[in-house]
């Protein structure tokens, strides 16, 4: 049986998820949109900064947190660095019966790129 690269799982997680601009998600921000915004990067990285009012779980604490925190039928936005750890959550939490959920394309680095506010 072949092996499957990191690049490859998440390239097909990207097939089975929807994915937003950080521009998109800046206009659901400005629009004050019912949406959660999942962070999902790790302590270190959450410190230097992350989206106003977002939540964190880091990726690998995701699956046994998510369900105390977000309800199946609420709209979550995930984001990470770049945007392939999102990639990969977003597919979990479909898996796990999240109807409403997407990933940020290009992640953090790009909505600092794009001049999205930050919080610290």
């Amino acid at each position: 049986m072949p092996y499957k690269t990191g690049t490859d799982l998440v390239n097909e997680a990207k097939q089975r998820i929807r994915e937003h601009t950080p521009r998109e998600v800046l206009e659901l921000l400005e629009k004050h949109a019912a949406v959660i915004y999942l962070d999902v990067r790790e302590p270190n990285e959450w410190n230097l900064g992350h989206l106003p009012n977002a939540m964190h779980i880091p990726r690998g604490n995701l699956e046994s947190n998510i369900e105390a925190r977000a309800g199946r039928e609420e709209a979550i936005v995930i984001y990470c660095a770049r945007g392939n750890r999102s990639a990969l959550a977003a597919d979990t939490l479909q898996q796990m019966g999240y109807e409403n959920v997407s990933s940020m394309a290009d992640g953090f680095g790009a909505w600092i790129a794009i001049g999205g506010p930050v919080e610290d």
